[in-house]
């Protein structure tokens, strides 16, 4: 029978996943200004993700572990950040 990780692992887990799913770390796809067809700023809720994503690894590097309501609103988040990348035509890899 499988185990569930715990807390700790289930956080590092759900983090490697976003880093690998949005493109946090492309800034070229993002073409602000007044032509564009923006429905909320892509940018500004992928660098949500990116704030609450450092925070967390700073967190749990000094012990800190998360609680089952800290990962189920940071899996939440992503979800609707990437209902919003989706919304936006910014690819992702999920």
């Amino acid at each position: 029978m499988l185990r569930k990780p715990d807390r700790m692992t289930a956080m590092k887990q759900l983090i490697s996943q976003v880093k690998v799913s949005f493109p946090l770390d492309q800034p070229d796809i993002f073409h602000c200004g007044p032509n564009t067809t923006c429905v909320g700023c892509p940018k500004k809720l992928l660098d949500l993700v990116d704030a609450e994503i450092n925070y967390w690894e700073a967190a749990m590097a000094q012990g800190v572990t998360p609680t089952l309501g800290d990962i189920s609103r940071f899996a939440k988040m992503c979800t609707n950040v990437n209902r919003g990348l989706k919304r936006n035509n910014v690819p992702t890899q999920h």
